[in-house]
C-alpha cells in the first residue's frame, strides 16, 4: 500500500489547509479502503511524532488531540481511496511535517506517507 499526501504549505494564522492522503497499491481485489484505519500523525522540530486524528475503517468514528478538538475534522472517502485532515483556525504551534498512516483492520500492519510541510505563520 502507498500513501502520498498533499496539500501542506504556508500560512497565517488563523487560516485553513486541507490535508488529502491518497492511498493505492492494494493486494487483494477484494481488499478495499475501508479494511484500513487511517490516522494523521504530526512532528515539529525537536519533537516526537504525536497522533493528531484517527478515523476507523468502517463505521468512520473519530478521535482528535486534545488541541486540535473543534478546530481539525478527519474524514474518509472510500470510494476515492483517499483520506482528509481539514484544519481550521491554524496556530503557529501546528507548523510539523504532518505524515499520514494506514492501519489493516485484520493484520495490524502499518503504513506511512513521506509526511507535507504545514508551515503556520504569526
Amino acid at each position: 500500500v502507498q500513501l502520498v499526501e498533499s496539500g501542506g504549505g504556508l500560512v497565517q494564522s488563523g487560516g485553513s489547509l486541507r490535508l488529502s492522503c491518497a492511498a493505492s497499491g492494494f493486494t487483494f481485489s477484494n481488499y478495499h479502503f475501508s479494511n484500513y484505519h487511517m490516522s494523521w500523525y504530526r512532528q515539529a522540530p525537536g519533537k516526537e511524532r504525536e497522533l493528531v486524528a484517527h478515523i476507523t475503517g468502517v463505521g468512520g468514528n473519530t478521535n482528535y488531540l486534545d488541541s486540535v478538538k473543534g478546530r481539525f475534522t478527519i474524514s474518509r472517502d472510500n470510494a476515492k481511496n483517499t483520506a482528509y485532515l481539514q484544519m481550521n483556525s491554524l496556530k503557529p504551534e501546528d507548523t510539523a511535517v504532518y505524515y499520514c498512516k494506514a492501519q489493516d483492520i485484520i493484520s495490524g500492519r502499518e503504513y506511512w506517507g513521506q509526511g507535507t510541510q504545514v508551515t503556520v505563520s504569526s
